[in-house]
């Protein structure tokens, strides 16, 4: 995520301030901020995959849409095998 960035404060327990100030010291990252930048955008992104895979079995159970993939899958089903056998 490049770009500009924008102060932001938050208020941590702190112990995990504590912990951050532990890393810190080990010298294994290059700022507070990049470590904090670093572990939200990797929470952000299970969060995001979290919520795909709620969509994914609220989808399995939706008939309309199941109905919707059975009726591509049989459109696309020779044209897939052609391409099967061109590849084999």
């Amino acid at each position: 995520m490049g770009g500009k960035t924008k102060k932001a404060t938050f208020s941590l327990h702190s112990d995990v301030l504590a912990a951050l100030d532990e890393i810190m010291a080990l010298g294994t990252v290059p700022s507070k901020n990049a470590l904090v930048e670093q572990a939200l955008l990797k929470e952000i992104k299970e969060l995001r995959r979290q919520a795909r895979l709620t969509q994914w079995k609220e989808g399995a159970k939706d008939k309309l849409l199941l109905k919707d993939i059975e009726d591509i899958e049989a459109a696309f089903g020779t044209a897939d095998a052609e391409t099967a056998r061109r590849i084999g």
